[in-house]
């Protein structure tokens, strides 16, 4: 059947997004219609519509990458999920490839991410790849769990990477968005956790689930700053520190690598499209560990969304909700740091 969506499209970086009408393609055998219930708003679609961040597909493009909806239609190979809820990972992996087939399916080279390889979920409907759609059941909030689909599980893998366990040390730089779930996650799997970052107000919220302590960046030193670490982290050996960057800044990035302890890990969550200066040589000297880390295997959602069914993950304190018609305005208070909650948007208001 021809599907028709109303879309948010990013015609000229800079420029508004314009609100219009667009054909779907019909889904070729691998392929589903998404009838979009929410998308969340992430800050790399900020990057895309100021025009720092060059999206693949190019422009026009509907941008959107933490879609949550209904399957409308899908070709014949996986018309079984017509009718489900699904969750639309932000990484889209092949599932065939050398990479896919060692679990790494998020650093697959044929991935397709809505809303920069391929058209978004800043829309009423859109068409993905079937094959790593994740299905989920009833839920009393199914538009809160659009931000699994990126921030959340994103957070999870980089917890997995890190292999953090009960007894680690866990600092975050940056709690808010990706990193509010890094620290709910680390701390629900028994890691005492240290949430840093420049805004009161996020250490303050961040405190209430799963920070132990919390420390304001602000002015404050790196000597100072590796100080206050090994107080909070004494009697923890450094092999056993799990250094997580989420706040996608240079000064984020310094920071955190600045951390690097004899056998320490870090994990680069966060993207800035700028570049920093740092001495790889630590690496060398401390035998320590730098792993960057993309979105979420299919795989391992099921693990996720089960933390949050158990309450250990709360996605409620960290998501505001509006109509997808204010999108530009949400995306200019972004820019202006105004947004201290993750928006979910409905695309019907």
């Amino acid at each position: 059947m021809a599907v028709t969506a109303q879309a948010y499209v990013l015609e000229s970086p800079k420029a508004p997004l314009v609100r219009k009408p667009l054909q779907v393609p019909t889904p070729g055998a691998t392929e589903a219609i998404v009838e979009v219930i929410a998308c969340g708003l992430c800050h790399t679609d900020l990057g895309y519509a100021d025009g720092s961040v060059p999206t693949k597909k190019g422009i026009p493009i509907v941008l959107g990458h933490e879609g949550v909806g209904r399957v409308v239609e899908a070709g014949k190979d996986y018309e079984s999920l017509v009718g489900s809820t699904v969750l639309v990972p932000a990484v889209l992996p092949c599932g065939e490839c050398p990479f896919c087939l060692a679990g790494r399916g998020n650093a697959c080279p044929n991935q397709k991410m809505p809303g920069n390889d391929i058209d978004g979920a800043f829309s009423t409907h859109f068409l993905v790849p079937a094959r790593p759609l994740i299905k989920i059941g009833a839920s009393s909030n199914v538009a809160a769990l659009s931000v699994v689909a990126d921030a959340v599980s994103t957070a999870y893998q980089a917890i997995l990477r890190a292999n953090v366990t009960a007894g680690d040390a866990v600092v975050v730089v940056g709690s808010g968005g990706v990193g509010s779930f890094v620290v709910q996650i680390a701390n629900a799997l028994g890691a005492r956790v240290l949430a840093c970052d420049i805004v009161e107000e996020r250490l303050k919220l961040i405190s209430d689930y799963g920070a132990s302590q919390t420390i304001n960046l602000t002015n404050l030193d790196p000597k100072e700053l590796r100080k206050q670490v090994r107080a909070f982290a004494k009697g923890v050996p450094t092999l056993k520190y799990k250094i997580f960057e989420c706040s996608g800044s240079a000064p984020g990035q310094t920071t955190a690598y600045g951390l690097l302890e004899r056998g320490a890990t870090m994990m680069q969550v966060g993207y800035t499209p700028n570049k920093i200066d740092v001495r790889l040589s630590n690496l060398m000297a401390f035998d320590a560990t730098l792993h960057g880390t993309w979105g979420c295997p299919p795989e391992v959602y099921p693990g996720v969304l089960r933390m949050i069914e158990e309450g250990k993950v709360k996605l409620g304190p960290f998501i505001a909700y509006g109509p997808m018609s204010k999108v530009n305005d949400y995306l200019a208070d972004m820019a202006a740091h105004k947004l201290e909650k993750r928006m979910v948007m409905d695309p019907l208001t």
